[in-house]
């Protein structure tokens, strides 16, 4: 007996495939990369998760899926923010699906928790979850079995129902007896790990939108740096610490300029390649007030294929009269 499991990394779905697990089943862990979990690498925290509890690790980039799928029309609506979290739910467990039927799996499992999270996982969502997908029967949630309708593994009996947890709500108490039970060890606080869901990251998302079509080499920009919307239009993308500096040079998109500053140090910067030359100079200006400069001096700055020269404005203070997102 094989299932396959929806995993975030996260301490529920991973306490939801030990109760699996302990019955005797194999669980394979498919982590879903939509592309806007984060901007960490979790991959040796996800391996460390599916080893202490026993379950083989399978990443699933469905990037160009999800946004041609989900991210701009989804019919049950966004949260709060810029988050389909139904649609993208049910996105998911159709994906997890495909995986059980090439696998030869039997049923699905994820780590939902009724009522943890209000959008997504009332228990009216979760049923149009498992409708929209078509895993209505095939999916059991093991942290709240005992609240919900059986499902097919458990009345076949290949799940023991009595073994499972009928936790509801947002209180973490059972979950972490049952992380000391069990001694998992460095699992991660609970926290909204989607960007989508972070009002911060939304507001860039629904500027984006206003004047670009969004495409998948565009959810890199979108993750890191301070993005400003600048006179005429254009995009400006600037590193805050040296993290950021390292990802935005390392970004290929025909639609950026990459601009660094030269005989000074600087942060990097992108920049909208259908700037107007109004855009390029105060961009150079931006990029320029975000370095130890004197104000009034001329410094020079590389656009890859040509370069500006330009000077600082007199503050930081400036700068916020242009839209900083």
């Amino acid at each position: 007996m094989k299932a396959i499991a929806l995993f975030s990394g996260g301490l529920d779905s991973t306490l939801a495939m030990k109760l699996i697990i302990d019955q005797g089943i194999e669980v394979l862990a498919v982590n879903i990369n939509t592309g806007f979990g984060g901007t960490k690498d979790r991959t040796e925290h996800m391996q460390s998760m599916c080893k202490q509890v026993g379950a083989e690790l399978k990443i699933v980039d469905i990037q160009s899926e999800y946004v041609q799928d989900v991210l701009f029309d989804p019919k049950h609506g966004y949260g709060k923010n810029f988050n389909p979290c139904i649609d993208c739910h049910a996105k998911m467990f159709a994906v997890a699906k495909r995986i059980m039927e090439a696998e030869g799996a039997s049923f699905l499992i994820s780590g939902e928790v009724m009522g943890q999270r209000p959008m997504s996982q009332n228990k009216d969502a979760l049923q149009i979850i498992l409708q929209e997908s078509n895993c209505d029967g095939l999916l059991l949630r093991p942290m709240s079995a005992k609240m919900l309708a059986p499902t097919i593994p458990e009345l076949n009996g290949w799940v023991d129902r009595e073994k499972l947890e009928g936790i509801t709500g947002r209180n973490r108490e059972r979950q972490m007896e049952l992380a000391k039970e069990i001694g998992l060890e460095n699992f991660e606080s609970p926290g909204g790990g989607c960007l989508l869901t972070d009002i911060n990251f939304s507001k860039k998302m629904f500027d984006f939108i206003k004047y670009d079509k969004f495409e998948v080499k565009d959810i890199l920009v979108m993750k890191y740096g301070r993005h400003l919307r600048l006179s005429d239009g254009a995009k400006l993308v600037v590193g805050r610490d040296k993290e950021d500096n390292e990802h935005l040079q390392n970004i290929q998109n025909d639609k950026y300029y990459h601009i660094q500053t030269i005989g000074v140090p600087g942060p990097h910067a992108l920049l909208s390649k259908n700037a107007t030359e109004s855009d390029k100079q105060l961009a150079s200006k931006i990029v320029l007030t975000y370095c130890k400069t004197i104000p009034e001096q001329n410094y020079v700055l590389s656009y890859q294929d040509f370069e500006v020269t330009s000077s600082p404005f007199a503050s930081r203070k400036a700068i916020q009269t242009f839209v900083v997102l």
